[in-house]
């Protein structure tokens, strides 16, 4: 195994020694400073992940199971801390930087919708039928546009400013996609520019080996917790959970549960990743990990118990787009918003105030919304909403940093008179 102090990659992490570490640590907007701060850039990436807003939602969003009211299923946010746990873990034992791994690992989900991956399948239909047909939605991507453009966080002066992550913390979050089987992560060379030139979900490799770790560790984490929700949940039959106990076995007889086969992939990801090789399983955990991650996909994720719930999250999002586009009115959508209220407080009054933060100045109407506007120096992303698809990508990013929670809280607001 790799010595943890030094590591077969020490001489490969980013460091300020590293021959590209002032582009990875650059960012697109330069940060406020203090004199007396004590953090590297990724440190500070870290806080600054860990204070947005988009962060603290995370708890309220659906990982796999939509069961909000049961402390004991994973959410989103549990997700994050697996992915974390694990791929700290693994770049401190091969002597990457793990302040990095972790900035990406707490980064790299910001960017789902609500009710997990049908939500983001719901997004698509409606950005394809409203803004272009070739529009998808995908977390990944959506998490750039996120820590990039929307989420916003205040400077000394109270200022609310874009979270200007460094390139290596945005190249993570856009490129950790982990439903591509593969093994052997290396990062690509080139750093390309990220908004533009990824197009798909898992185009590219991340840029740095810190990066690859987080993408291989995400699917460790989620096949391992997914699986002891479903048995918890009842989503497993006898047999299924006969044939999951051979799976799990296969390597180890005494891997009775997810903990010990995550220990498992995680130290043999430890014990085979070279700078040579790059970050890999060796070959009978690579293939005990995608035949469990089949399983979940037959036995959990395509199970006929999702069908209802696909069909609820479909209805709430699709009937709050719905609500909303029908409001557009170019340059006086704020005022059909705001005769909105009266019928809908809740889901009105918080629309005009996102859209206040991201419109140009001269668009948003006096009084509070126009102060809250003055307040946001960021990227005025919407413009002056000229278009109806400026508008409809602003209910696209509205609805998409939402919790479960405050979705159905709105959706019943449009059902109760």
């Amino acid at each position: 195994m790799a010595d943890k102090n030094t590591g077969l990659f020490a001489g490969l992490a980013v460091v300020p020694t590293h021959p590209r570490w002032s582009e990875l640590t650059a960012r697109p907007s330069q940060l406020y400073t203090r004199s007396d701060d004590i953090r590297s850039p990724f440190a500070r990436d870290y806080t600054r992940i860990l204070h947005s807003m988009a962060y603290r939602r995370l708890k309220h969003k659906t990982q796999v199971f939509y069961n909000i009211d049961n402390d004991h299923i994973c959410t989103r946010m549990e997700h994050v801390s697996h992915v974390e746990s694990v791929s700290s873990t693994i770049a401190g034992c091969l002597g990457l930087n793990t302040e990095l791994t972790k900035a990406v690992a707490m980064g790299h989900d910001l960017g789902h919708a609500p009710f997990g991956h049908q939500g983001e399948t719901i997004l698509t239909k409606l950005c394809n039928k409203y803004i272009s047909p070739e529009m998808k939605f995908w977390h990944e991507k959506n998490g750039l546009r996120f820590v990039d453009c929307v989420e916003l966080l205040a400077d000394n002066y109270n200022n609310c400013k874009n979270l200007d992550l460094t390139y290596a913390v945005r190249d993570g979050i856009i490129s950790h996609c982990g439903e591509v089987d593969e093994n052997g992560l290396r990062p690509r060379e080139e750093l390309i520019a990220l908004e533009e030139e990824f197009t798909r979900p898992g185009q590219f490799q991340p840029a740095t080996w810190e990066g690859c770790v987080v993408k291989i560790s995400d699917k460790i984490a989620y096949i391992g917790r997914d699986i002891e929700d479903a048995v918890q949940l009842g989503f497993l039959d006898e047999d299924a959970r006969n044939t999951l106990r051979k799976m799990a076995q296969e390597n180890d007889h005494n891997a009775i549960n997810t903990t010990v086969i995550m220990h498992n992939l995680i130290i043999d990801i430890c014990q085979n990743s070279t700078p040579e090789k790059g970050i890999c399983l060796s070959e009978r955990y690579l293939a005990q990990l995608d035949t469990i991650k089949r399983f979940n996909y037959e036995k959990i994720y395509k199970n006929p118990r999702f069908d209802a719930f696909n069909r609820y999250a479909e209805l709430v999002l699709s009937e709050l787009f719905g609500t909303l586009y029908a409001l557009y009115d170019g340059r006086h959508t704020f005022e059909a918003l705001n005769s909105a209220r009266r019928y809908y407080p809740m889901l009105a009054g918080s629309f005009e105030k996102w859209l206040s933060r991201y419109c140009e100045t001269g668009t948003v109407p006096e009084g509070e919304l126009k102060e809250e506007a003055f307040r946001c120096e960021n990227r005025k992303i919407y413009g002056s909403l000229e278009t109806p698809e400026v508008y409809a990508q602003a209910i696209i990013d509205f609805i998409a940093g939402m919790t479960d929670r405050f979705a159905v809280k709105l959706f019943n607001e449009l059902i109760t008179y």
